[in-house]
């Protein structure tokens, strides 16, 4: 047998009469049976198959394993085998080749190790690391240049979350001033992501089509751009739902029952939700969608600080967003109740759908309390903007 290169592969014959039994159980005392093939004395001492293979059939295989990895450990795990998989799996092909679950690192266990591997992932050239890298370091290690950086290398090649994220910059100014708002930037960034199929930029779309917020105001297309929105939505969920045979048909229909918040550390404070865990207008009760590892990492970060990202500085109230504020006063607030904040219309309306319809609060309750004295920005403050709920 021949290799592409037309080397052919090594000879080697195996003795299979010589069998050795050992029997040991989980403790490692011999209780359990297993053959073991010793190689035949003619060829002892020299290297076994897994060495005679050649590199480019081990680095192909990895590099299946690395696109198929459903978690870290999964890739992880080879590393610690052999010297020989650990510098072949760390090739630029293979972690070119990285599937976005490889990414999902917990914030707990950040370390200068898993910021390196992202960085090699993102020299290599693959879009998800370089996206999920960005935005760890420009939301949580305050690395504004080299986050936004990052994500617009992942935007260039077409990663419709890093154009949306990079929209969210330009619409609050992230980073900067209020004067460093670029509206028509966000609106067209959300346009090419919406293009690429990303939900929550179609959604933003639709709101400022409907709001005239950086683009001149088109009702009617805005709403058709919401229930496109609202239909991809539904479409994502049952097509997965049947991927992995976890479709009910109770999903399509309306539930009266009380729906938990999506964080359990969250129900002691809010009040159940009665109606459609759907964040659509469909009324299908099916699950949310699930948060993209990097979204999953900045809650997770600013959770363990108590949910405070700096001095005045306010999180995303959305669940499934997790960015926080660089300046104060950075995200709109409700303008019924002030009691919460978003960065982006889409987390606004999906936020509302979820939670926030069955809490919201008359807004005399919070103008009573800056009147006392309180440090809030009602509608008329110069420094922040409201959000009209729909």
């Amino acid at each position: 047998m021949r290799t592409r290169r037309g080397i052919s592969y090594p000879r080697a014959h195996v003795c299979l009469d010589d069998i050795v039994f050992e029997r040991r159980d989980f403790a490692g005392d011999n209780m359990a049976c297993r053959k073991r093939r010793r190689l035949s004395p003619g060829i002892a001492g020299k290297r076994d198959f897994f060495d005679v293979l050649p590199d480019d059939l081990v680095i192909s295989i990895l590099s299946k394993l690395s696109s198929t990895a459903a978690c870290p450990s999964d890739f992880a795990n080879v590393l610690i085998v052999c010297k020989r998989l650990n510098s072949l799996a760390v090739r630029p092909l293979v972690l070119s080749k990285a599937s976005p679950k490889m990414f999902a690192i917990k914030a707990k266990s950040w370390s200068e190790s898993a910021h390196r591997f992202l960085k090699n992932c993102a020299d290599a050239g693959n879009v998800e690391a370089c996206y999920t890298l960005g935005m760890i370091l420009f939301y949580c290690l305050e690395n504004r240049e080299s986050g936004a950086s990052l994500m617009a290398k992942a935007a260039i090649s077409s990663h419709a979350p890093a154009l949306y994220s990079l929209a969210v910059i330009q619409f609050n100014g992230s980073g900067g001033s209020k004067n460093d708002k670029d509206l028509r930037a966000g609106v067209a960034l959300c346009a090419r992501a919406a293009f690429l199929g990303h939900i929550d930029a179609l959604r933003e779309l639709g709101h400022c089509l409907q709001d005239g917020y950086g683009v001149r105001q088109n009702v009617a297309k805005g709403r058709r751009f919401l229930v496109q929105a609202n239909a991809r939505e539904l479409a994502t969920v049952l097509s997965s739902a049947a991927a992995s045979n976890n479709f009910t048909r109770s999903w399509l229909t309306w539930s009266p029952h009380p729906i938990p918040h999506p964080n359990p550390r969250h129900n002691h404070r809010h009040q159940a939700v009665p109606g459609c865990p759907l964040l659509s207008d469909f009324g299908c009760n099916v699950p949310a969608p699930e948060a993209h590892p990097s979204s999953k990492f900045l809650a997770e970060w600013f959770g363990a600080r108590g949910g405070i990202p700096g001095p005045g500085l306010r999180l995303c109230s959305h669940v499934g967003c997790g960015r926080p504020e660089t300046r104060k006063h950075e995200f709109r607030r409700c303008s019924v109740c002030g009691a919460v904040n978003y960065c982006s219309r889409a987390c606004q309306a999906l936020d509302w759908k979820l939670r926030h319809k069955a809490e919201c609060a008359p807004v005399e309750r919070w103008l009573d309390e800056e009147g006392d004295g309180g440090e809030g920005n009602g509608a008329g403050h110069g420094n922040d903007d409201v959000i009209a709920e729909s």
